[in-house]
């Protein structure tokens, strides 16, 4: 006997049980096996080599070609509509000129392969393809779907119009057996010999790509389905006649287009938009080559046959000649009448001439201008044919600018000029870059997925193999440095001797400029007989105000050359005003604009040089301004500081002379020499780093280790060390020509917007920040890692080890050195005079918490962040300030 758990069990499980499937009806059975056995068809075709397809696919095209006259016939008897030999020409271009487009594009495995750059496409099929064939191109439609199927090792399923099941299924038959015979799988090819709406939902419902050819309801389904489809939808092409055209041209080739296989290719014209002046010269060549005008009454008659009551076009219509149409409205007319032709006005839905007829009835048009041709041909295009066709007649050598705006108005995926739009929409007849379909995409404008002619490729997912690749890397540095204490006035012979300028701007501060230190630089110019103008009101921290007005006294003076004297405050200023002087029409806010990869930044820096030619001139050891494309400047409003970053800011000369550093004070000795270590600490431990430049950092650290302590003490004494100042002179420099090239990190970032909110020179605050980021990049397990191909793993703390041992400081292991490197820095600020602590700077605790969330976020988003090696949050920065104010000496 069941416990009551034991039947609760069953009740459970009885509950969990899926539901009995329903029982299949036989149209539901006979598509489900179709389906199995293409499947499996192509679970086999999808190994098949090009070789083995490009077989296949020639020997079925030509099998199509050879038939392609009975399958005229058939179709035409089958469906009652349509013309043979127009039928016969269908199917010969859906079998020749398919087979002449992709007989040489690779569509199986490997289709593309660029070694250089690492990247390989594979095309793969996308399966079975459901496709759905109209009543009005059957056994072209059949023999193009199936023929790109082939080419593309897909399975495909054809599901024929009720009306054309016969023909459609005998065109894929003849293919079928023909590819076959090549060796292609026997079912690969299936056919809904008995056509249905439920065959064609499950079709839909279960075709791994569905290819839909029909009216907008069937259409519609396909894209409703829930599967990637292809399909087109109504086309009611507008014809525009200017009266620039070729009448005889544009009367025949509409002519052509519309009575080719009665009108029922879904790009053929539906309206003729003629221009008043050479109307009636239009209408009488349509009737000499004899077309018929309706007359009133019988243009009422047409009207009342032209729709059905649901308001789409009467089948009975369709593919009909003009004079069966004119017989079902009640009229005759010249069994030899090629298209009946209705002269109206109004191209509203309620006109039944403005909607596409797929038959040889057209409506005309009159337009008292171009702008009123192009208005009409855009509502015609709206209501009916949105995405697929539009037509223009003009002489376009003398019209592009009509030509430019038809093409800019017309919602339509083929704009076709000077060409009968039927023959001219399918592509490769009249134009030969349109790709040849049968299967025309009309856009979004259209519901549709894709707005080109459908082709083979359409059938094909691309597999990308992407092979990892280390970016191309460079250095670069200014076109002369000139180094060695005394050789300013040297170097400076080059400005007239050699670039033969003859006006010289010089910038620089007042300090500088009080103290006689752009004297020499005066002097030499002055025996070169080249004239000088000189701005002295740089400030520390430039701003953008200081820029702009040293850029207009630019403007006036004229310069050829432009010389910065001074650290780089003045440099900056320089740069900026340069740029403002050679390209006044450029926008601040855009050359700040931040990027990932400078090769790739949205904007581009003009190009610079065509005005002056730039030459540096450093007063301190510390900025490397003298040999890097970079400035910051200041927004004296909001008091952002924007480093700037191009290589056109690259000077074109630098001048290193440690004549004019010597008598440098304690403080800016100290604060420029830190910002050298910064720069040199950053550079080699960027994610931009190189061979190249890591020999600079290096001698520049080992340098500045050694002499910057003798330059500060000399400072300290008042006395010049003449070879200390020199080395660190050369030591500055040399950080500058690593990092231009490395590039910096979040130690830079935090330091740029620790000085603008709370006014730090900008060496104190890179020292600020030093050890927190030094402890803050090398962790093991970061939870990002700097972004940049040739950074393949964390590896900071080991980069740190090198430089630490490069500076014998040594250590058992790569932690013990970081933790010898770090103090070792220490000491080095403490012997500089530099306070340990950012509170030693900014006492005002509750100030620097206020503002501490807004400096953490412009950090984050500084230039500078990008190519640091641990990739930081914004958290993280904020930790890291908080660390450095109260001097917590700890690993974020």
């Amino acid at each position: 006997m069941a416990t009551k758990a034991t039947k609760a069990t069953k009740a459970e499980a009885a509950k969990a049980a899926p539901a009995p499937a329903p029982e299949m009806n036989e149209n539901a059975k006979e598509f489900y096996a179709i389906l199995a056995k293409v499947k499996e068809a192509q679970k086999a075709f999808s190994t098949y080599t090009q070789e083995q397809v490009d077989k296949i696919f020639r020997a079925a095209a030509l099998a199509a070609n050879n038939m392609r006259i009975p399958l005229a016939k058939q179709a035409v008897a089958e469906t009652g509509m349509g013309v043979v030999e127009d039928k016969v020409i269908k199917n010969h271009y859906a079998a020749e000129y398919i087979f002449n487009t992709y007989k040489n594009v690779k569509t199986c495995g490997v289709i593309d392969e660029d070694l250089s750059f690492g990247i390989r496409k594979v095309a793969e099929p996308v399966g079975v393809v459901g496709a759905v064939i109209p009543t009005t191109n059957p056994t072209s439609t059949a023999i193009f779907k199936t023929l790109i199927a082939l080419k593309t090792r897909n399975g495909i399923i054809i599901s024929p119009h009720p009306r054309a099941k016969k023909c459609t299924c005998d065109a894929a038959r003849i293919v079928l057996e023909a590819a076959v015979k090549a060796g292609a799988p026997k079912d690969i090819i299936g056919l809904i010999e008995n056509p249905s709406l439920e065959a064609t939902q499950l079709l839909m419902k279960e075709a791994d790509c569905i290819l839909a050819t029909g009216g907008p309801a069937m259409v519609k389904a396909a894209y409703s389905s829930g599967k990637p489809a292809l399909g087109v939808g109504p086309g009611n092409t507008p014809a525009v006649i200017d009266e620039s055209a070729d009448i005889k041209l544009a009367v025949s080739s509409i002519i052509h287009s519309k009575t080719f296989d009665n009108g029922m290719i879904c790009a053929s014209e539906q309206s003729v938009i003629v221009h008043e002046k050479i109307y009636d010269a239009v209408k009488a060549e349509f009737a000499y080559r004899g077309c018929h005008f309706l007359n009133q009454k019988q243009l009422d008659a047409v009207r009342k046959v032209i729709l059905t009551e649901a308001g789409t076009v009467n089948p009975k219509i369709v593919g009909q000649c003009a004079a069966n149409i004119a017989k079902i409205a009640g009229f005759e007319v010249a069994p030899t009448a090629k298209i009946l032709i209705g002269e109206v006005k109004s191209v509203e839905i309620s006109e039944p001439f403005a909607h596409e007829k797929l038959s040889p009835v057209l409506a005309m048009y009159k337009a008292t201008d171009i702008k009123d041709a192009f208005n009409k041909a855009e509502k015609l295009v709206a209501d009916g044919g949105y995405g697929h066709t539009s037509s223009i007649y003009l002489n376009k050598r003398d019209n592009e600018e009509k030509l430019a705006e038809f093409q800019a108005r017309m919602k339509t995926c083929r704009i076709l000029v000077n060409t009968p739009s039927s023959q001219g929409g399918i592509g490769d007849i009249y134009n030969f870059k349109m790709l040849p379909s049968l299967t025309l995409g009309c856009g979004s404008w259209g519901g549709n997925s894709v707005s080109a002619n459908v082709g083979a490729l359409n059938l094909i997912n691309v597999k990308t193999v992407a092979v990892r690749r280390e970016n191309m890397l460079w250095f670069r540095a200014p076109e002369k440095v000139y180094l060695k204490k005394g050789c300013l006035p040297v170097a400076l012979r080059e400005v007239g001797e050699v670039w033969n300028r003859k006006r010289a701007f010089i910038v620089t501060d007042y300090f500088l400029y009080a103290n006689g230190y752009t004297k020499p630089v005066e002097k030499s110019l002055e025996e070169q007989g080249i004239a000088t103008a000189t701005f002295s009101n740089v400030a520390p921290d430039p701003t953008i105000a200081c820029a702009q007005d040293g850029a207009r006294m630019m403007a006036e003076f004229k310069p050829d050359v432009i010389i910065a004297v001074g650290g780089g405050s003045a440099m900056d200023a320089a740069k900026i005003m340069w740029v403002l002087y050679e390209h006044p029409e450029c926008d601040f806010l855009d050359m700040a604009m931040r990027f990932m990869d400078i090769r790739k930044r949205a904007y581009t820096f003009p190009k610079m040089g065509e005005k002056a030619k730039f030459i540096a001139i450093p007063t301190s050891a510390g900025t490397g301004s003298e040999v890097t494309p970079f400035a910051v400047i200041t927004d004296q409003d909001t008091g952002t500081k924007y480093p700037l970053a191009d290589y056109e800011l690259m000077p074109n000369m630098a001048i290193v002379d440690a004549d004019m550093q010597m008598m440098a004070p304690p403080g800016l000795t100290s604060a420029s020499g830190i910002d050298a270590v910064s720069h040199a600490l950053e550079a080699y431990v960027s994610v931009m780093a190189t061979e190249f430049t890591d020999g600079l950092a290096i001698s520049s650290l080992r340098t500045t280790f050694e002499y910057l302590p003798k330059c500060y003490k000399a400072a300290v004494e008042k006395k010049a060390d003449t070879f200390a100042r020199e080395r660190m002179a050369h030591s500055a420099t040399m950080a500058g020509m690593s990092f231009a090239n490395a590039f910096l990190g979040v130690m830079h970032s935090m330091a740029h917007k620790l000085g603008s909110f709370h006014h730090i020179p900008h060496g104190i605050a890179n020292a600020l920040m030093m050890v927190q980021v030094l402890r803050f990049n090398a962790s093991e397990q970061p939870p990002k890692m700097g972004t940049f191909p040739q950074y393949d793993h964390p590896k900071t703390l080991h980069r740190y080890a090198e430089l630490a041992d490069a500076l014998g400081f040594g250590g058992k292991d790569d932690k013990d050195k970081l933790e010898n490197l770090i103090k070792g820095i220490k000491d080095l600020q403490k012997t500089i005079g530099i306070k340990p602590t950012i509170k030693d700077y900014v006492p005002d605790e509750k100030d620097f918490l206020e503002r501490l969330d807004a400096m953490t976020e412009q950090a984050f988003d500084d230039q500078c962040t990008g190519a640091n090696p641990r990739y930081p949050l914004m958290s993280e920065i904020k930790q890291m300030y908080l660390n450095a104010y109260y001097g917590k000496d700890v690993a974020v």
